[in-house]
């Protein structure tokens, strides 16, 4: 069956969470909860009788965490009660229950549902804490049919693990039904999951952040050292583990905990790390209950930008340290062994960290499946760790874990044991799917067709699948070797394409990313490959140039090299946006800056739905120099089909570029003309690489073989492939440039800008208008690289952008603009 319409019950965080995905989904979804009768806001005034439906919505439009990808997407949920319009789900073909995590009155709702719904409609619950089992126990064998669990997580735009549990009696086809609609409609990296209490994600999650919790109490480290430890070393989101708990919310957390405790038998290790904290049950009593209420663990003085940490000893807020762990970087650069073969006090808490966590994970195999991929998926996609706890053992050493493991006389799960001599994970180049464990490969053996797989329950190796269409790059790169790498760029040769990767830390862009850059180009002409496709894995695609390069430059007085530099870079990406071949960008996360600068000279982009894109070097200080400001302008230009008189696209770019302007969706890229017509997206970040390139066979194919769009099931052709050699624009002039001075000018008169904001913003108006020169003169695009490059080195010789970049670099504080 095909999933037309749905209908969400429960209008809370998760419920609207979901009910704003299906609709970014392009379906239309209702969204019902309690009526209101009778209720007052806080100034008196009477409510709808679907207020909280409509809290629902109001929260899906948080500008700081948006559920909703764009008004179109707000346009297809429709508000109502479990009253008034119940009747509505009559049409639906699935229903997602998300209400209060209660089973009498899942089971008062559920019986409603059986009245109510057609005989195909697929129910679904978002619980993770009452089995399938007692949910419909008391249901008709048709209605269990049925049923299943969609376990989301929140936020549920964002985070990318949908955990699909089935029940006894559920139709497989009911399975196949919501793992192909969530996987390729929603977005979600679907993991089936078996009926286990906290199914595999809060179980494993939640275990390591209670080990992390109590080991650093118990080891007395604060919680800037515990978070910097428990973070990116350890291949775990920098907020550590009191700074994750501040996110989610203290109470919350706790809340969760205890869930877990209620459900878990008595002889699960997570008791172990269950226990009741009293500082924090005095936290929580005093509402330091972490971000929503200002203040946790940590605190913010927003009138300062000044962060404050929870001193233990005193119960007060201190200033809290930007602390130099060099460990810690050491363990970031070069794995996890780092951290361990330490033995002072970081090393213990590591160990007792990684130990018991990984240990607890290698222990619930075979309970809660044979496969330690969904497993590792989980906290993957859950949790945005970049190793799941098996990829971790291996990264550690299989035998060395043991061994540490049995000399501190810590019990060794029987699924680890079986793993002893081996990994858990490997590349072969047998095309057959199972071989037996043990089985050596030589990596000199390793073939271009090589197969990642992963060892099974009873030593069986079994090749990692995933959907069709599906990739993942970091997996698949295990299986080949760049054609040409440095610390922080590789490129690739597959199929004929040449595909570049950045992988240095937030894949920051220095000299050696452009010349690996500029390598790939020239080998894709030079050895005649079909295109070139700029792509990875990481939580971001680019997050920019790296300052600290820009930062040795001004300090070393280097200005000549700061420019060949930005030379540089303007004539690589140019060459991409001039090539005689495809050239594809496929990101996903954040593009910013010298990133998006990249992703702006492709011929076309493949991004992911949830990807981040904008131009924000205004915010420290300088403008794009890697062409943004002459991309920025041609892009209005061509949106405002305003050729013979550019003055309202050259403000356009103005305001784009001096208000640091970014696009949380590629729909409103598109609108803030960052993306082109010829420009797509995927719900899915799985499906960049395979679409990427399927759009360089289209390029090469020399027909009109057409692809659709998920999102909005457009066509693309080949003629999506297109050079873009920019004309020449009849510049505004001077006139304009003033009216612009003028305008930031009145601007901080009024208090909204600082002395140093008209600096940057004057650079702004004389690269988009031409400057001083007369109306009607003709800038070529290399004139307009030449301007960014000139304001771009005016800007780093004043001491006010000096003082912004070494503010970020140095003290770690957001710059205020």
């Amino acid at each position: 069956m095909e999933i037309k319409k749905v209908a969400v019950i429960g209008a809370g965080t998760m419920g609207a969470g979901i009910a704003g995905q299906v609709a970014n989904a392009g379906v239309e979804v209702w969204l019902l909860d309690l009526p209101t009768d009778n209720g007052t806001d806080a100034e008196g005034n009477p409510l709808s009788v679907n207020a909280v439906a409509e809290r629902g919505l109001e929260r899906l439009r948080d500008p700081d965490s948006p559920g909703l990808m764009s008004e179109e997407a707000e346009s297809r949920i429709h508000l109502g009660n479990t009253r008034d319009d119940f009747h509505q789900l009559a049409g639906c073909d699935w229903v997602a229950e998300a209400i209060v995590e209660r089973l009498d009155i899942k089971k008062d709702l559920y019986k409603r549902l059986d009245e109510t719904c057609h005989d195909q409609a697929i129910i679904t619950s978002n619980t993770s804490t009452i089995p399938i089992k007692l949910l419909v126990e008391d249901m008709p064998e048709a209605f269990q049919k049925r049923f299943a669990i969609t376990h989301f997580f929140n936020p549920v735009r964002f985070m990318r693990l949908l955990e699909l549990v089935r029940g006894e009696h559920t139709d497989p086809a009911v399975i196949d039904v919501l793992d192909a609609f969530c996987e390729e409609r929603l977005g979600k990296g679907v993991v089936n999951c078996a009926d286990t209490p906290g199914f595999l994600g809060n179980r494993v999650g939640v275990y390591a952040i209670q080990c992390a919790l109590h080991a650093a109490l118990d080891l007395g480290l604060k919680p800037a050292e515990a978070d910097a430890l428990f973070g990116r070393p350890m291949g775990i989101p920098k907020t550590g583990v009191f700074g994750l708990y501040d996110l989610i919310g203290i109470d919350l957390m706790s809340d969760v905990v205890q869930s877990l405790v209620n459900i878990l038998p008595d002889g699960d290790s997570f008791h172990a790390e269950a226990g009741v904290v009293p500082l924090m049950s005095e936290m929580i009593a005093n509402g330091q209950t972490g971000n929503k209420q200002g203040k946790g663990f940590y605190r913010t003085d927003e009138a300062t930008n000044t962060r404050y940490v929870l001193d233990f000893d005193s119960g007060e807020y201190i200033e809290s340290p930007r602390l130099n762990l060099p460990l810690a970087e050491r363990a970031e650069a070069e794995g996890l062994h780092v951290l361990l073969e330490d033995d002072g006090l970081y090393g213990q808490f590591a160990w007792r960290v990684l130990s018991r966590t990984l240990t607890y994970a290698a222990s619930l195999i075979p309970e809660v499946g044979d496969d330690p991929v969904p497993v590792d998926d989980a906290m993957k996609l859950g949790y945005n760790w970049i190793q799941g706890p098996f990829e971790m053992i291996d990264a550690i050493g299989v035998d060395a874990f043991i061994a540490r493991l049995d000399a501190d006389g810590i019990a060794v799960p029987d699924f680890l044991r079986q793993a002893a001599g081996s990994s858990f994970y490997r590349v072969s180049s047998t095309a057959s799917d199972e071989v037996s464990a043990g089985a050596s490969t030589d990596s000199a053996d390793v073939a271009a067709s090589a197969e990642l797989q992963a060892l099974q329950a009873g030593k069986i190796w079994k090749t990692i699948s995933h959907p069709e269409g599906v990739v993942r790059f970091t997996e698949k790169r295990q299986t080949m070797k760049p054609e040409n790498s440095n610390a922080v760029a590789s490129w690739y040769n597959i199929d004929d394409v040449a595909l570049v990767e950045f992988h240095s830390k937030a894949n920051a862009l220095d000299a050696d990313s452009m010349a690996l850059l500029e390598d790939a180009i020239s080998n894709v002409s030079s050895q005649n490959l079909r295109g070139l496709i700029i792509h990875n894995d990481a939580q971001h695609f680019s997050c920019g140039v790296n300052l600290n390069g820009v930062r040795e430059f001004f300090r070393n007085e280097d200005m000549d090299g700061l420019d060949q530099f930005l030379d540089h870079f303007q004539r690589t990406v140019h060459s991409m946006a001039t090539a005689d071949f495809p050239v594809v960008a496929a990101p996903s996360g954040m593009s910013l800056g010298g990133g998006f600068e990249v992703v702006l000279h492709a011929k076309q982009v493949i991004c992911h739905s949830n990807s981040v894109m904008g131009l924000v070097e205004s915010l420290v200080g300088v403008v794009p120099g890697g062409g943004g400001c002459k991309e920025t302008l041609y892009r209005w230009v061509d949106q405002l089909g305003c050729g013979d008189d550019i003055t309202k696209a050259s403000w356009k770019a103005f305001m784009s570029l001096g208000y640091g302007r970014t696009a949380s969706s590629p729909i409103l890229a598109k609108k803030l003309a960052m993306l082109r017509d010829n420009d797509r997206f995927e719900m899915n970040r799985d499906r960049l690489y395979n679409k990427a390139f399927a759009a360089i066979d289209q390029a090469t194919a020399g027909g009109d073989s057409s692809n659709g769009d998920s999102a909005s099931g457009s066509t693309h052709t080949a003629g999506d492939q297109q050079a873009f050699n920019r004309p020449a624009l009849v510049m505004p002039g001077e006139t304009v440039f003033h009216d612009m001075v003028q305008w930031l000018k009145d601007g901080h008169a009024k208090g909204m800008f600082t002395p140093h904001d008209i600096v940057v913003g004057s650079e702004m108006a004389r690269i988009v208008t031409g400057g001083e020169v007369a109306a009607g003169t003709l800038c070529t695009e290399q004139d307009l690289f030449d301007a960014e490059r000139s304001s771009f080195l005016r800007l780093v010789a004043t001491a006010g952008t000096r003082e912004r970049i070494n503010t970020m670099l140095d003290a770690g504080k957001p710059v205020r603009n």
